[in-house]
């Protein structure tokens, strides 16, 4: 068997050693040949390379058989691909024959068999069998074409076979280069993030503790501690997948909170892979989200409202992603709401029978408001809807992280829109009211 012209897999070739084995010790063939096409390419002649040819001369590995160049019987091959006994010999007919030469020819030609190897209507080569002494008998002509399917399978799990490792190897190196552009990200923030947090620290030592500043210092530096918290998980999860040869994604897997320590869920939005629900004071999570919020309101021309009371019962919730749920809603209600507007923040409690109750974050909006047609997606991820075509800018991922995260924490989220919170028609506002289970004792 010659070597092959075009790239194959070894176990293809084997393959093609045996079947023209059987060829010619079973079904009597005194030479055959397979052709493989090359990569098709668009208005271009497709080619067939000799790839095997049996027997071959120790003298002459590769037999020299011309390179069978035959465009237009692809193309009916293509459409109809049977058994086909042609000759490869061009413009030989029985008509107009002159010369004993040209009979000799057609003779030869009539015992030479050409079988497309096709799979799923793609012409992958041909099976070339010739025989001297006999003419083909029905259940040689059967062997002869079932040798031809099984090669063309071959043929075509083999060509699927490279296509998949070029595909993973291209993979992999788009991996790498995104590996290498998220630690060059991660290391380029640290330095700034460590100056922010320094600048802040020195703030908070100038300024005296009545100073009106001091409250935005402190907002500062814990911001600056979160995101600094952020960055750490982050770089966690991904050794984590690399440890354990995940695809690297920035959607980590979902966590699933429960009271159990042996939880080993994570997800780089919570505080560790053990993350589990606990008792919280909601007003100590509101009250630094309220400063900050506070402040970015103002530069805005935004008036906050709240009405958080001190005696609010526990909840039964996880405090990371409680602030994380919030945080994207207060800011959400912010960025949405134009100048002169209002963003109200309060609690509502709510009895749903004798042995269940729930507390109620409400944040309220005077904003542009949200469709109806847009309600039912608004939780999908990097879907805006309609404010996709205004001027502010976003993401389309803070309303699918609250309700994920709201989702674990065994809580509830509800939209609301219209709310009549303003007296203007053209702001209809938007209300999310956040329902989270009160402890047992409450």
């Amino acid at each position: 068997m010659s070597s092959s012209y075009i790239a194959t897999g070894s176990e293809f070739a084997a393959l093609c050693q045996s079947q023209m084995e059987i060829l010619s010790r079973g079904l009597g063939a005194v030479w055959s040949a397979v052709y493989l096409t090359e990569e098709l390419i668009e208005s271009s002649p497709t080619k067939l390379i000799p790839f095997a040819i049996y027997p071959h001369s120790q003298d002459s590995p590769q037999q020299q058989l011309p390179p069978l160049r035959l465009p237009e019987s692809l193309s009916r091959l293509k459409s109809q691909p049977r058994l086909i006994t042609n000759s490869l010999l061009k413009n030989t007919t029985t008509q107009n024959v002159k010369t004993t030469q040209e009979k000799e020819a057609i003779c030869s030609a009539r015992k030479q068999l050409i079988l497309p190897l096709a799979y799923q209507d793609v012409v992958l080569g041909l099976l070339v069998v010739g025989q001297k002494n006999n003419d083909w008998t029905q259940q040689e002509l059967w062997q002869i074409e079932e040798i031809a399917k099984t090669l063309a399978i071959a043929r075509f799990l083999d060509c699927s076979d490279r296509w998949n490792k070029k595909q993973l190897a291209q993979q992999q190196q788009l991996h790498r280069l995104e590996k290498d552009r998220l630690d060059n990200l991660l290391h380029q923030l640290r330095n700034p993030l460590t100056a922010l947090r320094t600048f802040s620290k020195l703030l908070i030592k100038r300024l005296l503790p009545e100073d009106r500043n001091q409250s935005v210092a402190q907002s500062i530096l814990r911001e600056s501690d979160r995101l600094q918290e952020l960055l750490i998980q982050f770089e966690e999860e991904i050794e984590r997948q690399e440890q354990n040869h995940e695809s690297l994604t920035l959607n980590a897997t979902p966590v699933v909170l429960s009271t159990e320590e042996n939880s080993s869920s994570s997800n780089f939005l919570l505080p560790s892979n053990t993350a589990k629900l606990e008792l919280i004071e909601v007003q100590k999570i509101l009250e630094p989200l309220l400063i900050s919020a506070q402040a970015i309101a103002e530069e805005k021309g935004i008036e906050i409202i709240s009405n958080i009371p001190q005696d609010l019962p526990l909840v039964t919730t996880n405090s990371k992603a409680l602030t994380e749920v919030l945080n994207n809603l207060i800011d959400n209600a912010i960025k949405y709401t134009p100048q002169g507007g209002k963003v109200s923040i309060a609690i509502e409690k709510k009895q749903l029978d004798s042995k269940f109750k729930s507390l109620g974050i409400v944040i309220k909006d005077t904003g542009y408001g949200i469709p109806p047609e847009d309600q039912n997606h608004i939780f999908e991820r990097h879907y805006r809807g309609v404010q996709a075509e205004g001027d502010i800018d976003g993401t389309g991922l803070g309303l699918a992280i609250a309700k994920e995260l709201i989702e674990q924490i065994q809580g509830e989220i509800k939209l609301v829109s219209p709310n009549n919170f303003s007296q203007d028609s053209r702001f209809p506002g938007t209300t999310f009211i956040i329902w989270l289970p009160l402890s047992a004792n409450s």
